[in-house]
């Protein structure tokens, strides 16, 4: 009598990037100072040279991109009455994905009365991709925040458009516990995203910016003095709710954004620039 040997297939375990990279500043001599720093794995963060009183972060991703089980992880904790800036090396690119999606999370806390520039530079999403993204912000009282994130639909000089990439992006900004504002960000790869007239409207980049100022009346200032040059005839818009001013915007390609973007990040971040490494 014979049994029939059923074959076992092991799929192989896929090495996947992990990495984690984590800020604290102290205040000393009127300047914002490194007090710690640590990296790991693909994680890693370094401090350029400024003439700035704030201190200025690099974030870098040594593996060069990010894919399906990738998981990044990025902290910073601003002294109170410090100034830091936050951006990255070049465009995060989030690669064709096999199965799961890349993570990656930043967790920022803010002391009393210091502000801190988020500015990453834009993430590429490329076909097939599949991006989580996770945004957790903790402000204490008086403290401020400029944060930025934009998205390109594949790249525009290859004249891709992805669209069967897909993008979960949650943020949550609390000020002494209490949330202030949340909200979330969702790609499903169907079509009628990208050519909606109250969707992406056939546009390939899209940003959103967000300024948590110190009262009220100065998130109103500060939105109709960006409403004053903003291009009448482009898809960029600026409102104030309380404490909160948020500007949406999108464009065809992701230099045109950056051109309709610069501008506003220039007007709310704290030290009146945009870091080096955003100058094309």
């Amino acid at each position: 009598m014979k049994f029939a040997q059923k074959e076992i297939v092991i799929a192989p375990t896929l090495q996947r990037a992990r990495g984690i990279g984590r800020i604290v500043t102290k205040q000393g001599d009127s300047r914002t100072r490194l007090d710690t720093l640590f990296q790991e794995g693909c994680g890693k963060i370094r401090l350029p040279n400024t003439h700035s009183s704030s201190l200025e972060a690099v974030l870098i991703n040594t593996a060069g991109g990010i894919t399906g089980g990738d998981h990044l992880q990025w902290s910073a904790d601003v002294a109170a009455g410090g100034h830091l800036v936050l951006t990255t090396q070049a465009c995060e690119r989030s690669y064709r994905s096999t199965g799961d999606f890349a993570r990656v999370e930043t967790h920022l806390r803010v002391g009393a009365d210091a502000h801190l520039d988020w500015l990453p530079q834009e993430t590429i999403l490329f076909a097939a991709s599949k991006l989580d993204r996770k945004l957790d912000v903790d402000l204490a009282g008086g403290a401020t925040l400029t944060a930025i994130e934009s998205v390109l639909l594949g790249r525009d000089a290859m004249g891709e458009d992805a669209s069967d990439a897909l993008l979960r992006d949650n943020w949550r900004i609390r000020r002494n516990g209490q949330l202030i504002h949340a909200e979330a960000t969702q790609l499903c790869a169907h079509s009628a995203e990208r050519s909606s007239l109250s969707l992406l409207a056939g546009n390939r980049a899209f940003a959103s910016v967000l300024h948590v100022a110190a009262t009220k009346e100065r998130a109103e200032t500060l939105c109709a003095r960006l409403r004053a040059f903003l291009p009448a005839d482009s898809a960029i818009a600026a409102s104030a709710n309380g404490e909160r001013l948020v500007i949406r915007a999108m464009a065809k390609t992701g230099l045109a954004l950056r051109r309709l973007i610069v501008p506003v990040l220039i007007e709310l971040t704290g030290a009146g620039s945009l870091p080096r490494l955003w100058h094309l």
